[in-house]
């Protein structure tokens, strides 16, 4: 609100020296500028242009007339060539005034910082030029701020996402881990199976086990009948001596 205010009083400033001059158009679109006729007045302004190329003032007014009807990037050029054009240091620092306003709207918060400098180069006693500036320098000061805030945010929320992929991958990595592990598990086991398992033609284990021991069995009961035998011959042949 006070960058449109103090616009509005450097431009009754301009409106009152080009009432000075007898350039028609000029005087024309003053008298609907200030009747809030903007759209108007800017056409008055750019017939006076016509007339003369060379016309700082109704270039500085074209950008005035800009800025009321919210263009504000194109009165930014307007008032870029009125200072370009204007050897008058009051109406050039006017103009890099107006520039600063306009880039501040435009949300170019470093064009306007510069356009303010530029103009109490010229000016340096403008208090509204130096107010306007330390505005301008504290909304870029926040902007940065809130920028690189978004920025560790982003980052943050980045970090966020790569951690929860690493997860994501560590669980399958681990989850394939153990299912390699198990599939080798039964393998072994099959392999051991297979192992246990007589082969075509063979006897296994267990049975060869059995059978040595029914052999050894066997051999036991032949020994006990030999044994068996020798003495009941032993006997018969006692009797006999009898």
């Amino acid at each position: 609100m006070l960058k449109e205010t103090l616009l509005c009083l450097l431009l009754i400033f301009s409106a009152s020296l080009n009432a000075q001059t007898d350039k028609k158009y000029i005087r024309k679109g003053n008298r609907e500028y200030e009747k809030n006729k903007f759209s108007d007045s800017e056409i008055s302004y750019r017939k006076a242009i016509d007339k003369n190329k060379q016309s700082p003032d109704a270039v500085f007014n074209v950008g005035d007339a800009l800025y009321k009807q919210n263009k504000f990037e194109e009165a930014g050029k307007q008032f870029i060539e009125n200072a370009n054009q204007n050897d008058n240091k009051l109406k050039k620092s006017a103009g890099l005034f107006n520039l600063g306003n306009s880039m501040l709207k435009a949300n170019k918060l470093q064009e306007s910082i510069d356009a303010y400098k530029n103009s109490l180069k010229l000016r340096p006693d403008n208090k509204e030029a130096k107010y306007n500036l330390s505005y301008a320098q504290d909304l870029l000061k926040q902007q940065q701020q809130q920028q690189q805030q978004q920025q560790d945010k982003d980052k943050q929320d980045q970090n966020k996402d790569k951690n929860k992929k690493d997860q994501k991958k560590d669980q399958k990595d681990q989850k394939d881990k153990n299912k390699d592990q198990q599939n080798d598990q039964k393998k072994d086991q099959d392999q051991n199976k297979q192992q246990q398992q007589p082969q075509k033609g063979e006897i296994s284990k267990e049975d060869a086990q059995r059978l040595l021991n029914s052999l050894d069995n066997d051999e036991k009961n032949v020994q006990e009948k030999v044994k068996l035998a020798k003495a009941n011959k032993a006997k018969i042949r006692t009797v006999k001596n009898w």
